[in-house]
């Protein structure tokens, strides 16, 4: 599967028609598929579901969108659950669910909820597969018990679930890769002349790089 990543904001929906030097995201990927190099494309995207909509509403023939899913993204104003979610499977268009555990665990180490409690909330939503990110082997170890023993949550659990988790979910404390430059890709935010956040790690590891690779590191 081929995807276009970090779509973000309006300038990346412009992309599926047009981009650099003539360069159009759209007919790549389809000749990438016609030619048999991928037999899937799709794209993701973590920040805001009305640019995941506009996506949607270019025409292109996605096969999968990857999102945020999770107990506090039910409840919270941009909630790709109850705006994205309905029309990829109303267009038989495969969801790929992100973040279940709000990315790097936060909330199971504030004890909001239990990572369980979390995959499971996940994997009960209609999506074709869930994505966790794993740093160390215990998580993976962890994570694996939790998928083969699955038993899905009912509608009344995970409603129950949303519920706990709404007070935390309205300011979004565990959801900051919507509402602030934490998780933003910092290769992206130059495309976009955004301004980058020099307290980010990924952006300390640009920038102390070291000045012979050949990359065009910004002066900051």
């Amino acid at each position: 599967m081929s995807t276009l990543g970090t779509v973000e904001r309006p300038l990346c929906v412009a992309a599926i028609g047009s981009g650099p030097s003539g360069f159009f995201a759209a007919e790549a990927l389809l000749k990438a598929k016609e030619q048999g190099k991928v037999r899937f494309v799709g794209f993701t995207g973590h920040k805001d579901p009305d640019v995941h909509l506009a996506m949607l509403n270019t025409g292109f023939p996605f096969d999968s969108v990857q999102m945020p899913l999770n107990a506090f993204d039910a409840t919270y104003f941009m909630s790709f659950e109850q705006e994205v979610l309905p029309v990829l499977n109303q267009r038989g268009i495969a969801p790929l669910g992100m973040k279940p555990i709000s990315g790097h665990g936060e909330p199971v180490q504030m004890g909001v909820l239990s990572a369980s409690e979390a995959l499971r909330y996940a994997m009960s939503l209609p999506v074709a597969c869930t994505i966790s990110g794993a740093e160390e082997m215990h998580i993976l170890e962890q994570n694996l018990e939790i998928a083969q023993n699955f038993i899905p949550m009912t509608p009344a659990e995970m409603q129950a679930l949303r519920d706990r988790c709404r007070q935390y979910a309205a300011d979004g404390r565990f959801e900051l890769y919507k509402a602030s430059l934490k998780f933003d890709n910092s290769e992206a935010r130059l495309v976009h002349e955004y301004p980058l956040d020099t307290a980010q790690a990924e952006v300390k590891d640009m920038i102390n790089e070291a000045p012979n690779t050949g990359h065009p590191w910004p002066q900051v």
